[in-house]
């Protein structure tokens, strides 16, 4: 799976928020300051040929919709992630945030008991 450009997570995000939309939907969901509207629409074609996205077509009109899941490319991307910056290793992933934030006990615990129950 290819990682996503920052413009099209950005558009991604949107889908995956609200499930089929058309362009001026998308647009409508953006931050200032927008882009044309050619600019996301050809990000939602880009993302179409990548394969996370495809349409249902009303006339000329198209309504887009995932084909990914928001989880699902999250999983993909934290692994290829946690792979570049941290040698495979979540262990060093953890403690390299847990030093940089200043994570508190409390933090540290609340983790420890979601991922024991994980495994359960």
């Amino acid at each position: 799976m290819k990682e996503l450009t920052r413009a099209e997570e950005e558009i991604m995000q949107v889908l995956w928020k609200l499930r089929k939309a058309f362009v001026k939907d998308i647009m409508g969901q953006l931050p200032e300051p927008k882009p044309a509207y050619n600019t996301v629409s050809t990000i939602v074609r880009i993302l179409e040929q990548k394969g996370f996205a495809d349409h249902e077509a009303f006339g000329k009109s198209h309504k887009y919709y995932p084909l990914i899941s928001k989880s699902e490319y999250s999983k993909k991307f934290m692994k290829g992630f946690v792979t570049r910056f941290f040698s495979g290793s979540y262990q060093e992933m953890v403690s390299f945030f847990a030093n940089e934030k200043d994570m508190t006990l409390n933090e540290l615990e609340q983790i420890l008991k979601e991922l024991k129950s994980k495994k359960e």
